[in-house]
Order: C-alpha cells, then structure tokens, then sequence
C-alpha cells in the first residue's frame, strides 16, 4: 500500500513539474505568435470540454458508487449515448470557431482530434478515480499530461526541425491516444455488466438537472481563463498574448502545486469534520488551509518575482522583457483565486454550493465590466487586471457567505458549545 502511495505521489509531482517546463521550453522554442496562438487553442479546447461532458460526472459518480457492479455496464451505457448525443449537438457547432476565423483552419483536425481525447481521458480518470484506482489514474494521467511533453522538449532539442506547433500537438495527441487506451484496458479488466440494459433516458433527464447548477458555475468560471486570451488577443495581438500565456503559465503552476499539495489534503478533512460535527476539528483544519495557502503562495510569488528577469533573458526573446510589467498583475491574479479557495472549500464541505455558483457568475460580469474601463486607458494590461478584479470578488463573496451561513462555532472557539 505504502510502495503504490508513494509511485502516485511521484506521478502526480512529475506530470505537475512537466507542465510546469513545458511552457518556459515552448517560450524559447517557438515565436511569441506561436505561444499566444498555442494558448488560444488550449484554453478553447478546456472550455469546450463542459460542452461535451456537461459535468455530469457529479451525478454518474456518486450513482455508480451507490449500485452493485453488476449494474455499472448500464450505467456507462446511459452515459455514453449522453456523449454521443452531446457530440452530435455540439462538435457542428463548435466549427463555427473556424468559419468566423477565431482560430485558423489548420487547427481545426487537431481541434476536434484533442478536445475528444481530452474529454475521453477526462471522463475515464474519474471512473478510475470512482473504483479506487489511484495508482492507474495517475498513470493515465501522467501519459495524458506529462510524458508526451517531456518527450516533445527532448526532441526539440536534438532536432531543431521540430520546433513547431504542429510537433507539440501531434506529440499531445499521441500522449492522449495512449491515455485513453490504457484506461480502457483497465477498465475491460473489471469484467462489468449490465450492458445489455435499456437506455434509461429518464437517469440521464435526472442527472442533467443535478449537474446543471454546477454546470453554470464552472462556465462562467472557466469562461474567465478562455475569454481573457481572445480579449487580449484583439487588443494587443497574438505575440503579446504569447508573453500572456507564459506568465499564465508560471502563475498557474503555484495553483496547481497548492491544489495537490493543499487542497486535495484540507477538504476531505473540512468535509468530514462538518458531517460528524466536530467544530473544533473543523476549524483547526479550516486554519490551516490558510495558513498553507498564505505561506505557499507567498513563497512561490517571492521566488517568480526574484527569477523573472534572469527566465526572461535566458528565454532570448526581447518581447517578453518589454511585457514584464504585465507579471505581478497575473501572479496578483493567481494569489487572489488561491485566496478565494479557502472559502471556497469551507462552504462545500457544509454543501452550500448556491454562493459559490453566485460568485462564480458575478466574477464574469465583474471581468466584462472591469478589463473593458481598463482597455479604454491600458489595453495591454486590462485583462489580467480585470482577472485581480474578478477573482478578488470571488475571494469576497465567498468570505462573506462563509460567515453568513457558517454555523459561528465553526470559525470561533469562544461560541463553541
């Protein structure tokens, strides 16, 4: 048990640490354009996911854990012709991302080779992760997020002559593929039945209407990280959104350590304490959610600030220096959306989830409203200045829930009872 623990802790930190190079060798490999053009497509491709998975995987998991084995086969099936209906619906539109030239139509095989296999690994991991299958999901995604790109930097490096987009999706979709066979393999081990069962579209009508509400938050969410690079993009064009993606991408890999190394651990423990009503339990654990976050953020954001100047100029591409005072604004950016998640974790533990899809909303309309008053002045700076906004809103109206609907002896020993 401990061998198996300690393989999934190593394959988690080396899929977070290869996406965490990838970007600072992409940043040197290929043109600022490139980077920027690179980042439209990827966050299209992330936002496109919902489409096609609804998030329904909030209702299918928690129905699959409640039935026996046997009757899991249906349950896939019910959920594949949901996939398959949501493929034929919206793959057709999604061409309109080409017809109206948001993104060039020599992307769009990639497009739709990508955003299939991204929301078959995806749908698959969390089935692994449903069974208990830690060690297996990690390799999966390790293969679907890790190892494709160490493999496609080791080739830029011996063969100039790959240092294309091209070459990074095509190693992409190779890591996908093999992802996505290896679950399955996996899970034909499992000797499942219940396939033979009916459709029941009267399950799926259920689970829609569950993971609707969610749905919207996780859009309007999600819509912030895909919205931000086409804004950028028209008011300051693609090489410009290129510098944009390279600090996105430093600034994310402090959420991305804090979400394995912090999050994954604390709301659990916030979860259950909440549910066996042990307040004293609730709020240590709850302290030390922000206490992590505070000092891991603060640490991370000391050192990028420190190491951005020699990374630039090791990187040998003049416009990243002139977009460095674009940096603590992103990084400012990432430090209020960690911020937001200690709230954040602290009402889902207690089920509250209408503020979070409330907050989630609002933090749209904030961006909307805020990066266009800041473009009128600073265009090139509006859009991770409308992110602080927005994600110090999200902080705030989480804050303000959490100690509105907080039962008071959860947050403050003197009214523990």
């Amino acid at each position: 048990m401990i061998p198996h623990r300690l393989i999934n802790i190593a394959l988690r930190g080396m899929t977070l640490g290869s996406k965490f190079l990838l970007i600072f060798f992409l940043a040197r490999f290929l043109e600022p354009a490139e980077l920027g053009l690179y980042g439209l497509l990827v966050a299209t491709i992330g936002y496109a996911l919902y489409l096609l998975g609804l998030d329904f995987y909030t209702y299918s998991t928690r129905e699959i854990l409640k039935r026996e084995r046997n009757e899991w086969g249906g349950l896939l099936k019910n959920q594949g012709a949901l996939t398959l209906v949501l493929y034929a619906l919206f793959i057709p539109l999604l061409l309109l991302i080409f017809v109206a030239g948001t993104l060039p139509w020599y992307l769009a095989f990639w497009f739709f080779v990508l955003l299939v296999l991204e929301h078959l690994n995806q749908e698959l991991m969390r089935l692994l992760i449903a069974i208990s299958d830690q060690l297996m999901a990690s390799v999966v995604l390790f293969l679907r997020s890790g190892a494709w790109a160490v493999a496609v930097v080791l080739l830029m490096f011996i063969q100039p002559e790959m240092r294309t987009l091209q070459a990074i999706l095509g190693a992409w979709t190779l890591g996908g593929l093999l992802a996505v066979l290896l679950a399955v393999w996996r899970l034909s081990r499992l000797s499942l039945s219940g396939w033979r069962s009916k459709v029941d579209w009267r399950w799926i009508r259920r689970g829609i209407k569950v993971a609707a509400p969610l749905l919207v938050a996780t859009l309007a969410l999600r819509g912030l990280y895909t919205l931000d690079r086409y804004w950028l993009d028209a008011l300051a064009g693609l090489e410009v959104l290129g510098a944009y993606v390279l600090f996105m991408g430093i600034a994310n890999a402090m959420l991305s350590f804090l979400d394995a190394g912090v999050f994954a651990f604390s709301y659990p423990k916030l979860i259950t304490a909440f549910q066996q009503s042990r307040s004293a339990e609730f709020r240590q654990e709850l302290k030390r959610l922000l206490v992590h976050t505070l000092v891991l953020s603060c640490v991370f954001a000391g050192m990028a600030l420190l190491l951005i100047d020699p990374l630039l100029h090791w990187l040998g591409k003049p416009l990243y220096l002139e977009q460095k005072a674009m940096f603590p604004w992103v990084l400012l950016g990432a430090f209020l959306y960690a911020l937001g998640m200690v709230p954040h974790y602290s009402l889902y533990a207690q089920n509250r989830d209408r503020p979070i899809i409330q907050s989630h909303i609002a933090s749209l309309l904030v961006f909307v409203s805020a990066t266009w008053l800041f473009s009128q002045s600073w265009p090139q700076l509006a859009v991770p200045l409308g992110l602080c906004l927005a994600f110090l809103s999200i902080a705030l109206w989480k804050s303000y829930a959490f100690f509105r609907l907080t039962p008071a002896q959860y947050y403050s020993p003197q009214l523990d009872r």
